[in-house]
């Protein structure tokens, strides 16, 4: 029998991040790019539902069906061109938005984006019911997925677009005409695109 997850937040009251709801809002107005919302929510517990799914039913004594067994699912979004997604959320208020009757399950991004992962899913939507949804997908998908799989050095051979940096122990130029040879490290940003 498998085993319930222990909450990542004992004491969870529900509520979103103030920081990623910040980021969030302020992506939706314009004012923020999708590396501010990704830098807020990469350390940022989700909420993901689960609902009832009915497997088999019954005709009652009464002669009416009534449910035999369910299961509990994760339900995923289609896209018009037949891509799968799935769902997370901010905060219990976001989630009831969608729907009232999910059961929430706390995750981290990396989880979530594992479990997209899995499911063969091209994306995960956050708060798809609003206020401000959020769309991760492509490489940071990816990114966040290795990072909970642990196969973050596979990345860059595998997923166009990636860099994987590593951080080496740090050593003191001789000079100061070596210091000024040490190359510059380029930065990059996360491929995420705004979705209306």
């Amino acid at each position: 029998m498998p085993s319930i997850p222990q909450p990542l937040v004992p004491d969870d009251d529900g509520g979103a991040d103030a920081a990623v709801a910040s980021a969030l809002a302020a992506f939706s107005a314009g004012t923020a790019d999708p590396a501010e919302v990704i830098s807020a929510l990469s350390g940022a517990r989700l909420l993901v539902p689960v609902v009832a799914l009915l497997t088999s039913s019954e005709v009652g004594e009464h002669g009416l069906r009534q449910e035999k067994e369910s299961e509990m699912a994760l339900p995923k979004l289609v896209g018009k061109d037949g891509r799968e997604a799935v769902l997370a959320f901010t905060g219990a208020e976001t989630l009831a938005r969608w729907r009232p009757d999910a059961r929430p399950i706390q995750a981290t991004v990396p989880q979530v984006c594992q479990a997209a992962a899995h499911e063969n899913a091209a994306a995960v939507v956050i708060d798809v019911a609003g206020p401000a949804p959020f769309v991760i997908e492509g490489g940071v998908l990816a990114a966040f997925a290795a990072v909970e799989s642990g196969t973050v050095d596979q990345l860059g051979a595998e997923v166009p677009g990636i860099t994987v940096a590593r951080m080496a122990e740090a050593h003191e130029p001789h000079d100061a005409h070596t210091a000024a040879e040490a190359p510059r490290r380029r930065r990059f940003g996360w491929p995420l695109r705004r979705r209306t």
